[in-house]
């Protein structure tokens, strides 16, 4: 019994369609037809069921199925036994992520995987629609959100964090929301229209659908939007994680963040039937991304962000514990009359919010620059 014909049997059983199993192991739907006609001559017995729209198990083609599936996985053991002998894996692994997160944290990667695996193609799909990766021949796909019930197999490569952020300016002219409520008051930029926000807090989850006045299908429009000052949006940490050090975004109502359940998954077709190269892909990702994700690594996300700007009012703090050291660095005495003396103040303060009158929130365990003017 030929194995290309079991293999190709269990293509077309795992699509659906002849068509869709053609490209995806790169053959012309005849070469498929043909192919299981005569696996069925050969066992006697009708596999599958055909319509004008797709194929379907018959009862016996299903058993088969099953009993196959450790065939196909221990044939696939053997051949990724050899190739990890000869130290190379070939052939085309094609991926699907979405376009953001595949440009920022997984095409400045390709060089080192791909010079660990120079015999191998990739071909790298950027798409922020969901794709059917069975469908469209897929190895595997790169998704973020929470995990719905697939027949896909999963792997959860690393966690998502989502926070409100906003910037100084926007904030300065609009105020610093203090509740959930007080959302409504502010300028909102929901990725899209009818996007709920789900968030949790020590008080529980809250979904809230925010409202605002730019309508987008691009997630990078509402990165620039937040960014330019128009308004509060709801990101990834490995979104703006640059931003948020620099001082150019500041996190907003940090008391809320996504649901613990919102990550990045790995997702393929099969368990039973992984080739090496998907793998090998995987684990390397896995292996960039956790434990701790480098966007996050090193330090709580806005919590330890430099920010500098002038204060020149008061500041008020809301203490849970503090500790704070401090360094006072008098400037140049002023010649008479007295004007006021400027301090350049460096502080590193431990789980306190502290908001100026500008309404810019250093967030808890920051390390911050601030300039103090004081009376005469």
């Amino acid at each position: 019994m030929n194995l290309t014909d079991i293999e190709i049997f269990a293509r077309v059983a795992t699509t659906g369609s002849m068509t869709a199993a053609a490209q995806e192991l790169r053959l012309s739907p005849a070469v498929v037809s043909k192919s299981i006609k005569r696996l069925e001559a050969e066992l006697g017995a009708r596999l599958l069921q055909r319509t004008t729209r797709r194929v379907m198990l018959t009862e016996t083609g299903r058993g088969y199925h099953e009993r196959i599936l450790p065939v196909l996985a221990g044939a696939e053991e053997a051949r990724a036994f050899v190739e990890g002998r000869t130290a190379a894996v070939r052939g085309r692994l094609r991926v699907s992520a979405p376009t953001s997160f595949g440009r920022m944290h997984i095409a400045p990667h390709l060089s080192t995987f791909m010079n660990a695996h120079g015999a191998l193609q990739i071909e790298l799909l950027l798409n922020d629609s969901f794709v059917d990766i069975v469908a469209d021949g897929f190895d595997v796909a790169i998704r973020i959100g929470e995990l719905s019930d697939s027949t896909l197999v999963a792997r959860k490569l690393a966690p998502v964090r989502r926070i409100l952020c906003a910037s100084p300016a926007y904030i300065a002219r609009m105020g610093l929301p203090e509740t959930l409520a007080e959302l409504e008051d502010h300028i909102c930029l929901p990725a899209h229209n009818g996007e709920h926000w789900r968030l949790e807090s020590l008080q529980g989850p809250v979904s809230l659908r925010p409202e605002g006045h730019l309508v987008t299908n691009s997630s990078e429009v509402v990165r620039e939007a937040v960014l330019a000052g128009m308004g509060i949006a709801l990101r990834s940490t490995w979104d703006i994680g640059p931003e948020l050090s620099s001082g150019r975004l500041v996190q907003v109502l940090a008391d809320y963040e996504s649901p613990g359940d919102v990550g990045l998954f790995a997702v393929y077709p099969s368990r039973n039937f992984l080739p090496e190269k998907v793998r090998l892909f995987i684990d390397f990702l896995a292996k960039l991304y956790a434990p701790a994700s480098y966007w996050d690594r090193g330090r709580e996300v806005c919590r330890h962000a430099m920010i500098n700007m002038p204060v020149t009012s008061e500041i008020r703090m809301t203490m849970r514990t503090m500790k704070i050291r401090m360094r006072a660095m008098p400037a140049e005495r002023p010649a008479t009359p007295r004007k006021p003396r400027r301090l350049a103040t460096a502080a590193t303060i431990s789980n306190i919010k502290i908001h100026s009158s500008m309404g810019v929130p250093f967030g808890l365990n920051s390390s911050l620059q601030v300039e103090i003017k004081t009376a005469p």
